[in-house]
């Protein structure tokens, strides 16, 4: 007869052959976990890369934004200060990269002298801010060298 401890020995610890043997392909739960962590890296990315596109928007419309305002004060410095009419003027554009509208308001502080202009940019894009400057535009003194009786003399 075989002696208890030999019989306990040989019920309760595997025999050579079953520790040594390899095992062979993945089990469910450690595919289910691999997915799991990859869903948490995945989903944490995500934002990141939300914020970054959205930021990237911004940036690109307040570029365009600036070239338009810059664009506009440009055009209004170089042109005789006569030839700049007083009032409010709307201009939309519908086409192109940058869909806005411009207000372009001037008022004449002191009379043939100075002219206060104001440029007012609302983009037609919601995702882009509304931008606006201000300047002012004097009537210059060597425009008119001869003339004797002018108010700027």
């Amino acid at each position: 007869m075989i002696p208890l401890s030999k019989r306990i020995s040989k019920a309760i610890l595997p025999t050579r052959d079953q520790s040594t043997r390899e095992r062979k392909g993945f089990v469910l739960v450690e595919v289910i976990v691999a997915m799991v962590i990859l869903a948490v890296a995945v989903s944490s990315l995500a934002g990141l890369v939300y914020s970054v596109s959205r930021s990237g928007i911004r940036t690109s419309g307040d570029a365009y934004k600036n070239g338009v305002l810059i664009h506009e004060v440009n055009r209004l410095e170089g042109i005789p200060y006569d030839s700049i009419p007083n009032g409010t003027q709307s201009i939309t554009v519908s086409t192109g990269t940058y869909a806005h509208t411009r207000v372009i308001t001037v008022a004449e502080t002191q009379p043939n002298v100075i002219k206060t202009i104001k440029i007012v940019v609302t983009p037609t894009n919601t995702a882009f801010k509304k931008d606006s400057v201000s300047f002012i535009r004097t009537k210059s003194r060597t425009s008119r060298v001869l003339c004797t009786d002018c108010p700027q003399g």
